[in-house]
């Protein structure tokens, strides 16, 4: 009998399936049994059992109060915070068992977007941008130098995420809302297979969260890129998400399709007054 996929609501045995389609398919990123520990004298998980899978095309949130281990759980997957029992893979990368150079390889292929932006204030939107290609550019970067086509392709990007218009000015002068787009289109330019997001939305108001949310979603199903998420407001998870994960204390207590979170299952993720439900 052929092996058979799963793809939406049909099932197709792979030998009818296209490049393409069983691309997406097949999960970029496989978490099984995750444990990891940062106390050795004190081994107390601050993730215990966690199993995780990210399609390409799809945008899934991580829900969960601080300390639930959301950002650990995101840390996991580029080596930040290493496993310490289950497994964890990523783009073909077996984190528990890297070659050398394996490492630097892996993140170079997870573009990620962060909380406070991380973008250099005194630099040009343009260039903060262009910083997503250091890892190709290579040695050429060392003297500040980028080729014609990283510029062409940062400026593509700057028009994508709806700023080019401000690529010579200076980061520090832009909105909040302008820096995250900055900060996605610099993930862009490292052409990742993977895109972690963590609490990319927390310092925005409710309209730029709602529009920087669509902007990833919109990226994830055009690109084929999974998108990881954490997000605190739930509302906004349901409405920009494929799939939700709840974490709570480390352990993953819901995994599905954001019509199967219930009333039930946010109680069981969250402490009173742990998440803005409104």
């Amino acid at each position: 009998m052929s092996p058979v996929l799963k793809t939406g609501a049909a099932a197709l045995p792979t030998e009818m399936m296209s490049t393409a389609e069983l691309r997406r398919a097949l999960p970029l990123a496989t978490v099984r049994g995750l444990e990891v520990c940062y106390e050795k004298k004190n081994p107390v998980p601050v993730l215990d059992g966690v199993d995780l899978d990210l399609f390409p095309g799809e945008m899934v949130s991580l829900l969960g109060a601080s300390g639930s281990g959301k950002s650990t759980l995101m840390k996991s997957l580029t080596g930040f915070a290493p496993a310490t029992a289950g497994t964890v893979r990523v783009a073909g990368h077996d984190l528990r068992n890297l070659q050398r150079g394996e490492l630097r390889q892996l993140r170079s292929e997870v573009g990620q977007v962060f909380q406070q932006f991380n973008l250099i204030p005194r630099l040009s939107v343009l260039s903060n941008v262009l910083t997503g290609a250091l890892h190709q550019a290579g040695a050429i970067n060392l003297v500040g130098g980028f080729s014609s086509a990283h510029r062409k392709y940062a400026m593509e990007l700057l028009d994508r995420v709806g700023i080019a218009h401000k690529a010579k000015e200076p980061a520090r002068s832009l909105s909040g809302g302008q820096q995250q787009r900055v900060a996605i289109a610099r993930a862009l330019m490292q052409r990742p297979r993977l895109i972690l997001a963590d609490e990319p939305v927390a310092s925005l108001d409710p309209k730029l969260a709602d529009s920087v949310l669509q902007l990833l979603r919109d990226i994830a199903q055009q690109d084929g890129i999974p998108v990881l998420v954490s997000l605190h407001v739930v509302p906004l998870a349901l409405a920009h998400s494929d799939r939700i994960v709840g974490l709570r204390q480390g352990k993953m207590l819901f995994s599905g399709k954001c019509s199967e979170l219930d009333t039930q299952s946010l109680k069981g993720i969250y402490e009173d007054g742990d998440t803005d439900v409104h």
